[in-house]
């Protein structure tokens, strides 16, 4: 007994190690993430719609740099592509200072903070599938489940952490006190990622003919769900922070750290319920819980009930990604997991991309009240295609 236990935790420990890139990433990431579009919108004085369209820039590029990272992995490991990611970080960092040093000149500022998207977009199109790949190529894909569980609770727990931090630091030490913290956080991940022994995947030359376009048309119908899932999380990470503002309602960046907290606490209180339930089953009722907090949030008169709602979001978003990942997984050879996947991930990145426009044009063509109810229905569409993937399984 004793042993197991202590197998479970050098196994934990040990992923940590990797999902610790992912935590860098996503963290830099959550930084600027509730603090930009205020200052795009209030401090540059552009439009709501701009202000996502500028945010949403980060995930079109992580998207086109998501096939070239399956690419790598699946050739090289997954070590160069989280060296990649970590340098890119750490010069989004030194790009954001430009970015605020030039504030009296919106358009300069503006055009900035795109090179920094867009940076930033192609550091996590790198590290997106890295760390999850390099910790299965180094234990073995009987624990694909508990390391994608792993790398989500890195993944958003950081943005969570980060957003929350970001607002604190801009608040004291400006946005040049945040891209030196950037900058620096780039420099750690990247001489740790230096110091661990890269994986390279088993080929056989039949397995080795499959594209990354076959790959991904594999595991489309799943990534498809879970772009439709994501876009509730999408809303409340580009746009809470907005909405509070428009309900003059205080701390709108804790939504996002409830939603972080519950999305942990999901997955480490439920983690063994995709073996034992099935991941279509898990994703399904995950799906029904995202549209009840999205629900909550929309009728809520006071920030306490957006809170709740952001929290209950959060628990039902935690398990969708390894859920329907699971699955995706199971659909390729084991030689193509590195572009299944950075495919799988792309629709994420698709959902997060569109998001900032589409719920931008929303709230400026009927208000920001509506943006969560546009929101929901867009999530239910996903439960109807999470349902639909069911039945057809089951024939």
């Amino acid at each position: 007994m004793d042993a197991t236990i202590g197998q479970s935790k050098n196994f934990s420990y040990s992923v940590i190690s990797y999902v610790f890139f992912t935590f860098i990433g996503y963290f830099i990431i959550g930084l600027s993430l509730s603090v930009l579009p205020i200052f795009i919108s209030k401090g540059l004085g552009f439009s709501m719609l701009v202000a996502g369209i500028v945010i949403s820039l980060q995930y079109i590029m992580t998207f086109l740099m998501r096939a070239y990272s399956g690419k790598i992995i699946d050739s090289k490991g997954p070590k160069p592509a989280v060296l990649a990611s970590m340098l890119s970080f750490a010069f989004t960092g030194l790009v954001l200072i430009m970015a605020y040093y030039f504030r009296f000149s919106p358009i300069v500022s503006l055009l900035f903070l795109i090179v920094t998207r867009l940076f930033t977009g192609g550091a996590e199109g790198m590290v997106g599938a890295s760390p999850i790949n390099w910790a299965i190529m180094t234990f073995g894909e009987k624990y694909t489940a508990k390391i994608i569980s792993y790398n989500g609770v890195a993944c958003y727990g950081a943005l969570a952490l980060g957003a929350s931090l970001g607002v604190t630091i801009v608040k004291y030490f400006n946005f040049y006190g945040l891209g030196i913290l950037i900058v620096i956080l780039g420099l750690i991940g990247f001489f740790v990622a230096r110091t661990k022994e890269n994986r390279t995947g088993k080929h056989s030359s039949e397995e080795e003919q499959k594209s990354f376009w076959n790959v991904l048309g594999k595991v489309a119908p799943f990534g498809l769900c879970l772009a439709l899932g994501g876009l509730g999380f999408a809303t409340i990470s580009t746009f809470i922070t907005l909405y509070y503002d428009y309900y003059h309602w205080q701390n709108g960046a804790m939504c996002l750290s409830v939603f972080g907290i519950l999305f942990v606490a999901g997955r480490l209180v439920f983690s063994n319920a995709i073996n034992r339930f099935g991941g279509i089953n898990v994703a399904i009722a995950s799906l029904v819980v995202e549209t009840l907090g999205l629900t909550i949030i929309s009728l809520s008169y006071h920030p306490y009930f957006a809170l709740i709602g952001a929290g209950i979001t959060g628990l039902g978003f935690s398990l969708i990604f390894p859920a329907l990942g699971v699955m995706a997984m199971k659909t390729v050879p084991s030689s193509n997991q590195g572009s299944a996947l950075a495919g799988y991930g792309l629709f994420i990145d698709i959902s997060l991309g569109v998001t900032g426009p589409l719920i931008g044009g929303v709230a400026d063509a009927f208000g920001l009240p509506y943006i969560f109810p546009f929101s929901i229905g867009i999530v239910m569409l996903g439960l109807a295609l999470a349902y639909y993937l069911k039945m057809n399984q089951s024939k």
